[in-house]
């Protein structure tokens, strides 16, 4: 299990990287982070046209379940491979 300061060691790292992550992995970042930080999602799904928040909540609402720790430890193996890149 990573600890807090990994943690935030790989959010400060994931705004630096030299190459940005394709869509996908920005959601999945996304999603880790919130998981991580938050827990469960906890506000409601966003509605209309706001397709870029629709689709952040959605890979967030995926994770539910998912224990903090197991979202931060994944949080920072994913910035650690992005960042050997």
């Amino acid at each position: 299990m990573a600890t807090q300061q990994e943690f935030e060691s790989a959010v400060e790292r994931s705004k630096t990287l030299t190459e940005r992550p394709s869509n996908d992995v920005l959601l999945q970042l996304y999603a880790l982070y919130k998981q991580g930080s938050e827990g469960d999602v906890n506000t409601e799904r966003p509605g209309g046209f706001d397709f870029k928040n629709i689709a952040k909540w959605d890979a967030w609402k995926k994770l539910q379940g998912k224990s903090q720790d197991e979202a931060i430890a994944e949080y920072v193996q994913l910035v650690n491979e992005l960042a050997s890149k």
